[in-house]
């Protein structure tokens, strides 16, 4: 247990954050509070002075580091910079360590960045901000940079006043995998109720249509879940609603994540190409079937290849594959041995993801057992993906980070030229409306000042399927005219 003692509130998450990157296998607590009695343990006190900031940590009892910094503690962004470097710097010293992305905790760091470049910055100077601010390594502080740039190319066209995006989400997979914390649910217990869900599905679809019917759609992500669980004629049936209903003249990108090689066949993905749709993930995690079989994911390497070799032979001309780094067991030569098998197929991007042990997932509530053997992520692991990207073709497009990840990394999606995937930009930096219908899905109205409101659909799905009406007015309630 690391205990932190503030003297003053409001910074207690940023704090909390912060040490939790240094220590994420410890539990960290913050509290509020003027003096204590006794210290024992590792504790941090964290003072705030008319004449600036102090943070000091405490061993037994025993100083094992102390910064100080003066200064006139007006602005809250201010404040809170100069609060995260002296604790950095305190923990660094003490561990021994550095972080590669400084004092940056939040999940969108390139965002930074992208703000800078529309003000007129340039490439150097934003850089240099993110090392200097946010002590931010140079080699993350230019990935930072170079993404912005991209992103801001790839959104050259996107109508961010009068333009939204749809995501419609299937929450239902083949098996549940160990790390997932998603809104999904076993194929197997739910399958006699997809029926039911699409129709719940399809009121959502129809109040949105025509609330957004003055409105230019300019991508959809049919996401989950699996959505290729469904049948070829419920994929049918969800893709003809969607068609009657929406005006595509505007659409940008049409993606169904198919993900589960285990639940794509020639039927379904006909389905996709017959509207249009050639825009698919097929996403292995991993290449070593020994691998997968620990996550519980039912199926092996060859069916991921047999299922990648189909959807090229039919003619898919943008294909993901998304990759986990730090799954139990796995080793440098593990995930080398994944990058060259992936090479072979030549996607047309690859999301290089973290592990992120979530609260949720199976993975947290065993996590000692998986941590005996070994969740291993490191730099010369991610440089060895990315270097194996740009081997293939493929630079980086967008990034986000999650809370609790193997090696405080990142995720990073590749891609090769004009194959960048245009929501998921626009998901991670916020630029436009996402209108999200199903369980567990999350709508986000963009206001022109920047502002953003979210709402919520529960997750449960017996629970939308029966309270699908008061869904439907949350989004009215969000997304209607003010």
């Amino acid at each position: 247990m690391i205990e932190v003692i503030v003297n003053s509130p409001g910074f207690e998450y940023d704090i909390h954050s912060l040490v939790k990157a240094f220590f994420p296998r410890e539990d960290v607590g913050v509290r509020v509070q003027e003096n204590l009695a006794e210290e024992t343990g590792i504790r941090m006190m964290v003072r705030f002075r008319e004449e600036g900031i102090e943070a000091e940590l405490l061993e037994d009892g025993i100083c094992r580091g102390r910064q100080q910094r003066q200064a006139e503690l007006k602005e809250r962004k201010e404040t809170k910079n100069h609060l995260k470097q002296l604790i950095y710097q305190v923990l660094s010293e003490y561990t021994g360590r550095t972080l590669p992305w400084g004092t940056l905790t939040g999940i969108r760091p390139v965002k930074i960045a992208m703000q800078l470049l529309e003000e007129g910055k340039g490439n150097a100077e934003i850089a240099a901000y993110m090392r200097d601010t946010y002590l931010a390594s140079k080699e993350k502080a230019a990935l930072s940079v170079m993404i912005a740039n991209r992103e801001r190319y790839v959104l050259r066209n996107i109508d961010y006043q009068d333009g939204y995006s749809l995501y419609v989400g299937i929450p239902f997979c083949p098996s549940t995998c160990l790390y997932c914390s998603f809104t999904s649910y076993p194929l197997s217990q739910w399958e006699r109720r997809i029926d039911e869900y699409l129709e719940a599905l399809f009121k959502e679809l129809d109040d949105l249509a025509e609330m957004f019917r003055h409105k230019r759609l300019n991508t959809i992500y049919i996401g989950g879940g699996t959505p290729t669980t469904l049948s070829p004629e419920q994929m049918d049936r969800l893709l003809t609603k969607i068609r009657s209903k929406f005006d595509t003249t505007n659409l940008q990108e049409y993606t169904v994540e198919s993900g589960r090689p285990d639940s794509i066949t020639r039927e379904k993905l006909q389905v996709l190409l017959d509207y249009g749709i050639d825009r698919i993930s097929i996403n292995p995690q991993t290449m070593k079937d020994e691998t997968l079989r620990i996550i519980g994911r039912h199926h092996t390497v060859a069916q991921t290849k047999e299922a990648f070799a189909l959807a090229r032979e039919m003619g898919f001309s943008h294909i993901n594959m998304d990759l986990i780094i730090g799954l139990p067991g796995e080793r440098y030569e593990d995930v080398e041995h994944t990058m060259q098998e992936i090479a072979k197929l030549a996607p047309d991007s690859v999301t290089i993801h973290s592990l992120a042990i979530k609260r949720a997932a199976r993975l947290n509530l065993f996590k000692e057992v998986y941590e005996e053997m070994g969740l291993e992520n490191n730099m010369q692991i991610m440089d060895m993906t990315a270097r194996y990207c740009a081997e293939m073709g493929l630079s980086p497009y967008y990034l986000y980070r999650q809370k609790n990840m193997a090696g405080n990394f990142e995720n990073v999606g590749y891609a090769g030229p004009d194959k960048a995937g245009i929501y998921n930009i626009l998901m991670m930096e916020e630029k436009q409306t996402i209108v999200a219908l199903g369980a567990g899905s999350v709508s986000k109205r963009v206001y022109p000042d920047g502002r953003i409101e979210r709402c919520e659909n529960v997750k449960d799905i017996s629970q939308y399927i029966d309270r699908i009406g008061e869904m439907i007015e949350r989004k009215k309630h969000l997304l209607g005219d003010d």
